[in-house]
């Protein structure tokens, strides 16, 4: 057992309301200093509310219990409290300004001044010092706007090192990563701890990271501590068990048992070209050609860069690049989808990767969002059908089991498994022929995952076609019946689920192996 000395964080009793919801009751959690320490749970269990508690989000007065931080007993008023004592929290909405260089990122807020003004030849100098030590290869004056998600999280954990954290929070950090940015991000964090002793709390959905990283695990479900898990070589995380006390019930499978009924062909891509946005000799896509059948399942898998989620966009409506080319056909019929409007009177769904910029109003209720792509469904000379728009919102909220007290509640009020569900709940009440699911559990607990698992079964075993792009080859293996592989803007092979493993994918994804074009249809 550590000793007090050992001990660099407690969390005492920790209770935390929003008006008569509790989300928090009576919590404990006890750190060892230069742990990794996993925090994991559903979403809406509680863990960001704990998080924002200790670093001062949530202000001393506002809650119930104590901080003992390096054996002081804390009352952070405010963020900056607890930064002056080394607690750094980067939340997975990084805050980060896209149209600021890294160095001026890195010192938002906590500038290097000389005299009255900003040193910026000394902030660049500091900046490419914490960047080197995070591993970051990039100019300090590049726009943020220019460099990827993984090098952002970098300049995240960069910003932390110029104010000498000493426990750094990590909220759901390989959300947007890639498995090969993932890699290096938690390889990062467990050197900063070997070499700097740095401390990190990490929430994360994803139990194959938590498995390699964590030294101690802690679930929390409904606002309640549920269990403790010690890692080490001699005690493997038991995934199975840590499933089941973060859903409540045990899941015998990750992925729902599924035999799909395939029929037609309902959609077909070939020969489909694509030019960047802002440089015109630049492919995005290069002669991509697919196709998918009633009722099957499609899975599109890539490293970052691969082209995936562009090809997708510019196929539905134009809504990416320049120059498009190619052919489309809708049961066996060649079609234009020349803007967004047009994709979805053909019966074409997108759901986006990013939901709360382009898949919600955060500020509409569940009935207005779910309702937001069937207008002229659910109008009549115009005019809404209120009662039936009602009718279609609560049976979405039912069958899709939408943690909601009411389908009046905004989309911004739920949680991301929630609003992912509000997601699809808006283009399954269109009835789509053809459904594009981008990254459709990103940042989603398990348990949700699941139920959307599920949703998409349904949509396959009513005769849709579904198109799903995701970074998790096992996400794609557990629902898919077949996978395209896509790298740097050409798919390189098609090949069944059941004949097929990760290893292969991967081999084709970095372009490495190339089926040819008559391959690539079922």
């Amino acid at each position: 057992m550590p000793n007090q000395q050992d001990v660099i964080l407690e969390m005492r009793h920790i209770t935390k309301r929003f008006g008569p919801v509790t989300a928090l009751e009576d919590v404990n959690i006890s750190v060892n200093r230069g742990e990794i320490f996993s925090l994991c749970g559903e979403n809406g269990a509680g863990k960001s509310t704990m998080m924002n508690v200790l670093s001062g989000v949530y202000p001393y007065g506002s809650y119930e219990g104590d901080i003992v931080y390096d054996g002081r007993t804390c009352q952070f008023k405010t963020i900056r409290d607890s930064e002056k004592l080394g607690i750094v929290i980067i939340h997975q909405e990084l805050a980060l300004v896209p149209y600021m260089t890294i160095a001026q990122n890195i010192f938002l807020g906590n500038p290097i001044k000389k005299g009255i003004f900003v040193d910026d030849r000394e902030q660049r100098r500091v900046a490419k010092s914490v960047m080197d030590a995070v591993g970051l290869d990039e100019n300090p004056d590049t726009l943020i706007s220019n460099i990827g998600v993984g090098k952002q999280q970098l300049v995240e954990i960069a910003k932390a090192l110029t104010k000498n954290v000493k426990l750094l929070i990590l909220d759901e950090p390989t959300a947007a990563l890639n498995d090969e940015d993932s890699e290096k991000l938690l390889q990062l964090i467990d050197r900063l701890r070997r070499e700097q002793g740095i401390t990190s709390i990490i929430i994360s959905h994803k139990l194959n990271e938590i498995a390699e990283s964590a030294d101690k695990v802690q679930v929390i479900r409904d606002g309640h501590t549920i269990s403790h898990f010690d890692i080490n070589a001699q005690h493997p995380l038991d995934q199975d068990a840590l499933i089941r006390d973060m859903v409540g019930r045990s899941l015998t499978n990750r992925y729902p048992m599924h035999a799909s009924t395939i029929g037609k062909e309902i959609f077909r891509v070939e020969h489909w070209k694509v030019h960047h946005p802002l440089d015109e000799d630049r492919l995005i896509a290069n002669d991509v050609s697919f196709n998918v059948r009633a009722g099957e399942i499609v899975g599109l898998a890539g490293l970052v860069g691969a082209g995936r989620t562009e090809t997708a966009m510019s196929i539905f409506g134009r809504q990416y690049g320049t120059g498009a080319t190619g052919k489309l056909f809708v049961e066996g019929e060649e079609v234009k989808f020349p803007n967004v409007g047009a994709a979805i009177d053909h019966g074409f769904a997108y759901a986006t990767e990013d939901r709360k910029v382009y898949g919600l109003n955060l500020l509409a209720s569940i009935k207005e969002n779910t309702s937001m792509a069937n207008f002229k469904a659910l109008s009549h000379y115009g005019v809404i059908d209120r009662n039936r728009e009602v009718r279609i919102a609560e049976k979405y909220r039912s069958e899709f089991r939408i943690k909601a007290p009411s389908i009046d509640v905004p989309a911004g009020n739920l949680s991301g498994g929630n609003q992912q569900k509000v997601v699809l709940a808006k283009w399954v009440s269109a009835s789509p022929k053809v459904l594009i699911l981008d990254e459709p559990t990103r940042g989603i607990d398990v348990g949700a995952k699941y139920e959307i698992y599920e949703i998409i079964d349904q949509l396959a075993d009513s005769g849709s076609a579904v198109v799903i792009i995701s970074s998790e080859l096992p996400e794609l293996l557990g629902i898919c019946d077949r996978i395209y592989t896509m790298s740097q803007g050409v798919i390189t092979a098609c090949r069944d689920v059941e004949g097929t493993n990760q290893e292969e994918l991967m081999r084709y994804m970095t372009g490495s192996q190339r089926m040819g074009f008559s391959e690539t249809f079922a």
